[in-house]
């Protein structure tokens, strides 16, 4: 119960409901369960060329021949790839950075894939990094911290817009949101 605890969204109550749960239907869920995290804990491994998992390395992303090859998209961690894939509006490559700079974690840019990213583009074949990490402070500053170490290899630096989602209600958006929109505004028509 206290490993089920420490799982993010999962607290003590929640924890304990599974494992009563798990316990009550032992071999329908929990054996089958125990069986797949093993084979996921010896099967999955990282990408050693963008930091995804998967059952490959390289990945399938990377594997894929009909990818844009002169296209790699930064992300903080495995997580938003995955969402990305899902919206099926990205058919370049991918980098996965491992986290963002945080003083207050102790995360400095060694910490992160940083390196490794730089170590991508030596073969030309890259035109244009798009910076997809969170609207946070942390996120913010990493994306500035990558932007400068990029700068002087010559790729197109691109960020993801932020601002109004699809379907928002103005009256219902923090002041964040809206100063974002206001500032990335463009054209009509």
């Amino acid at each position: 119960m206290n490993l089920l605890s420490k799982l993010p969204g999962l607290g003590p109550r929640s924890a304990r409901r599974m494992v009563l749960h798990l316990l009550k239907r032992r071999e329908a869920l929990m054996l089958p369960l125990v069986e797949a995290l093993e084979n996921a804990a010896h099967q999955v491994k990282g990408c050693s060329v963008c930091g995804n998992l998967g059952g490959h390395d390289p990945c399938e992303v990377c594997r894929d021949p009909g990818r844009d090859r002169t296209l790699i998209c930064v992300v903080e961690d495995v997580a938003d790839l995955w969402a990305l894939e899902r919206s099926h509006a990205f058919r370049g490559l991918y980098h996965v950075l491992g986290g963002t700079l945080s003083a207050l974690e102790g995360i400095r840019p060694a910490d992160l894939r940083i390196d490794q990213l730089l170590e991508r583009l030596k073969g030309g074949e890259v035109k244009e990094i798009i910076l997809a990490l969170n609207a946070t402070v942390e996120g913010q500053t990493t994306a500035h911290y990558v932007a400068e170490k990029l700068e002087p290899t010559g790729v197109i630096l691109s960020k993801l817009a932020h601002g109004l989602p699809v379907g928002g209600e103005l009256d219902y958006l923090d002041d964040g949101t809206l100063t974002a929109a206001l500032q990335a505004r463009r054209k009509a028509g």
